[in-house]
């Protein structure tokens, strides 16, 4: 299994992707009545406060690590299982710094819903979590489980998630940091990138 772990934050050119959907999507996880799957994203930082991101198996593009809540899962349980399949480490590798208020909503362009599949799928409705990584990097295993979500990883800078991710999750992305950037800068955070579209700047919780 590929492993990519530079020193330094990476801050290098996105690359587009044709997205496939997870490949952990399954009919036990939890659905609302509005067709969307209940979801947990983990943003994982270490000491010098850049963020891992995973690079999708057989995919060009790079994402947070993420995973459905199932039917008898609370968040913050699901949020524990997510990161030992998927990037191989433990609650006592990591420290727990805190999680979005309330649900973050992303729809599904019409070209990528199953409408074959029950339930229907629309988009997902996510609790975002932020954690400080304590274990070595050496911690880190992509092919937990026999169907792994990544294949490498990268550390980049903390507003680079958004421009790496397919667009349709941008703005649950800057949501999600924003909300939580207070949690791990104590002094002044990042400068928000010039690139970003002037509603995100003006009112980043809340994505059109």
């Amino acid at each position: 299994m590929e492993r990519f772990l530079p020193n330094e934050c990476d801050s290098g050119i996105a690359i587009v992707e044709e997205w496939q959907p997870s490949r952990s999507w399954n009919v036990m996880d939890h659905y609302d009545s509005n067709g969307f799957r209940s979801n947990v994203g983990i943003i994982l930082t270490r000491d010098d406060d850049c963020l891992l991101l995973g690079g999708r198996v057989g995919q060009a593009g790079w994402q947070f690590p993420q995973g459905g809540i199932q039917v008898d899962e609370t968040p913050l349980d699901a949020m524990y299982r997510e990161l030992e399949e998927e990037t191989g480490l433990f609650p006592a590798d990591v420290k727990l710094l805190g999680q979005t208020q309330d649900w973050l909503h992303y729809c599904l362009p019409e070209r990528y819903i199953r409408h074959d599949r029950k339930p229907v799928c629309i988009g997902q409705k996510q609790r975002w979590f932020l954690l400080r990584m304590v274990a070595s990097e050496h911690s880190l295993v992509a092919d937990r489980t026999d169907t792994p979500e990544f294949d490498r990883w990268r550390w980049v800078d903390y507003w680079r998630p958004v421009k790496e991710v397919i667009y349709f999750k941008r703005q649950v992305y800057v949501s999600a940091l924003a909300e939580l950037a207070p949690l791990l800068f104590s002094n002044e955070i990042p400068p928000q990138p010039r690139w970003w579209p002037a509603e995100w700047l003006a009112d980043p919780h809340q994505p059109a």
